[in-house]
């Protein structure tokens, strides 16, 4: 069983790596870089490198293997002035937060996990509940899956924040960028505890609240 989920993991690793290799290109944008290159600096390494994922939703993200992506559609948003750099560097500082915390190593473990209580479990309702038992079994599960991922969401945020202001670039990109993305993309209609992403208005108390802690803490 525990093997069966770690084959599922490893199966679904290599096909997002193959999907990444085949329809992604090195982001070369002297804007970006100069940013990227003051997060590096503040980060501690020599450089960052970010790759372009040729799709169209916004979105960025940590590729199994520790690289770092942003779609198309995302960097079009920055061409035509949607986005500001700074607030898609902030992407770039989440997404290294997913890599420098661990979380996809974590999704690994999480995964093998998920299979292996949704196996158990649907063996033990379909016993009391014939039929519907596995479905019930999967909604659980998925539940709590999702508040895992709500968990690593809210991490690589806090992450993401130390890191752009350590490099002087502020919280400010980050709380822009989330409320511009409540007016692209929609409010999410799904209840709170079944998304894998928190709700964005909830991202950006978390966020303000942790400027606020911040500024107090600087000596006057």
């Amino acid at each position: 069983m525990l093997a069966f989920g770690l084959l599922a993991y490893f199966f679904s690793a290599w096909r997002t790596i193959k999907e990444l290799n085949e329809r992604s290109t090195l982001l070369v944008d002297p804007e970006l870089r100069r940013l990227t290159d003051v997060l590096a600096k503040a980060v501690g390494v020599e450089r960052i490198t970010v790759y372009l994922y040729e799709i169209a939703p916004l979105n960025g993200l940590a590729a199994p293997d520790g690289r770092i992506f942003l779609t198309r559609g995302f960097y079009q948003k920055f061409r035509d002035g949607t986005v500001t750099a700074p607030e898609l560097i902030s992407v770039v500082a989440h997404e290294l937060g997913h890599v420098a915390l661990g979380h996809t190593r974590r999704r690994m473990i999480d995964f093998t996990g998920q299979n292996a209580v949704r196996f158990v479990l649907a063996g033990m309702l379909n016993r009391f509940l014939p039929g519907i038992g596995p479905m019930i079994a999967g909604w659980l599960t998925t539940m709590l899956m999702a508040g895992l991922s709500r968990k690593n969401e809210y991490e690589a945020d806090a992450y993401a924040a130390a890191l752009l202001t350590k490099a002087g670039i502020g919280i400010g990109p980050q709380i822009s960028l989330f409320r511009k993305l409540v007016t692209h993309a929609g409010a999410p209609t799904a209840p709170a505890w079944l998304l894998s992403h928190p709700k964005t208005d909830d991202r950006i108390r978390a966020l303000e609240g942790l400027q606020a802690k911040w500024s107090r803490d600087i000596p006057a």
